[in-house]
């Protein structure tokens, strides 16, 4: 985005609107990779010599979490949850990138002279916008969590799914688990979306649109950077919004770090990587196109304000004149006329 010394050639909304349709699209067509990553996330390494009884199937790779995804609930299976998913994508989308708009607009009318953020400030900007965003559509993740580790018997809709965790939990609350960790995550998108603008900064300096190739790079290789950044929290995160592995016998997590030394204990330090290769696949691709699309709706939406402006523009002129020719006309003499 470029440095806004005048007003932003969109509203808030029509930023809102094109980021959510860019993500959207990118996840309706990674959408696997999702329930991938997640069920990868979710399963706790099996040690040999363990006894604990298992009835969730074990995926030891990504092309194996497909295979048996596909082979005990069929294609649909790798599609599970996606409408509550897309709902989600969509409301957290729209939610960011209103309030970053609004909150970046505020920073540069703030600054006596217009320059371009730092690289702190554009992470402090993104953080805010990421907290507001959470706080309104987290409930939407839990549920899409928990309807994508469910097995095919045990699989419900959305409503039901959030009735579940309402009625198994913490009441009403529990659809905002893993609100801290959210919370503690906004440092992603933070790092995405700085350094997407730091990298256009650097590769492209002064270059107001990019084509779709260039957004496509800059916002796949941002989101990796965020990705390996923050994949520990995202683990944890996922572990706290789905059911409690067998171990902890129908015991939830309290909190993200207890997720962590679970973790840790059960499965070694690196195992908060766990599902890291589909994560970054899906963030490369899902991030890429996302962006992609939002830089093609913002210009289509630029040119769609300035139609609508054209047309109101015309119009107002029209009128002026047909409110000029009516005066001067009830200013003229009336003709006098004899018989």
């Amino acid at each position: 985005m470029a440095v806004q010394s005048k007003p932003a050639p969109l509203p808030s909304w029509g930023f809102a609107v094109a980021g959510a349709t860019g993500a959207v699209l990118a996840n309706a067509l990674v959408y696997p990779l999702d329930i991938v990553k997640t069920r990868l996330q979710v399963q706790v390494k099996r040690k040999p010599g363990d006894t604990t009884e298992h009835t969730d199937p074990h995926y030891t790779s990504t092309w194996d979490a497909i295979t048996k995804i596909a082979a005990e609930d069929g294609v649909k299976g790798l599609y599970a949850g996606i409408n509550g998913a897309l709902l989600g994508v969509a409301s957290t989308n729209f939610a960011y990138f209103y309030w970053y708009s609004i909150v970046r607009d505020l920073y540069f009318k703030s600054q006596k002279t217009p320059a371009p953020p730092s690289t702190a400030v554009e992470l402090a900007l993104g953080a805010v916008a990421g907290a507001v965003a959470q706080l309104f559509t987290i409930p939407v993740a839990v549920v899409t969590t928990r309807q994508q580790t469910q097995s095919k018997a045990d699989r419900k809709g959305l409503l039901d799914t959030a009735r579940e965790v309402i009625e198994s939990e913490d009441g009403f609350f529990g659809l905002w688990r893993g609100l801290k960790a959210s919370l503690v995550l906004v440092v992603n998108p933070a790092i995405t979306y700085g350094a997407y603008e730091r990298l256009k900064g650097v590769f492209f300096p002064g270059k107001a649109r990019l084509t779709p190739g260039e957004a496509f790079l800059l916002g796949a290789m941002s989101k990796a950077l965020a990705t390996i950044a923050t994949q520990p929290l995202i683990v944890a995160k996922v572990g706290l919004q789905s059911k409690p592995p067998p171990q902890r016998q129908g015991k939830p997590f309290k909190g993200f770090i207890e997720v962590m030394q679970f973790i840790i204990q059960h499965e070694g330090l690196l195992s908060l990587f766990k599902g890291i290769g589909p994560q970054i696949i899906k963030g490369f691709l899902v991030q890429g196109i996302l962006m992609m699309t939002k830089e093609r709706m913002e210009f289509l939406f630029i040119l769609l304000f300035r139609y609508i402006r054209k047309i109101r523009s015309e119009h107002l002129a029209k009128a002026a004149e047909l409110a000029a020719a009516t005066a001067s006309k009830a200013k003229l003499p009336v003709p006098i006329t004899t018989k």
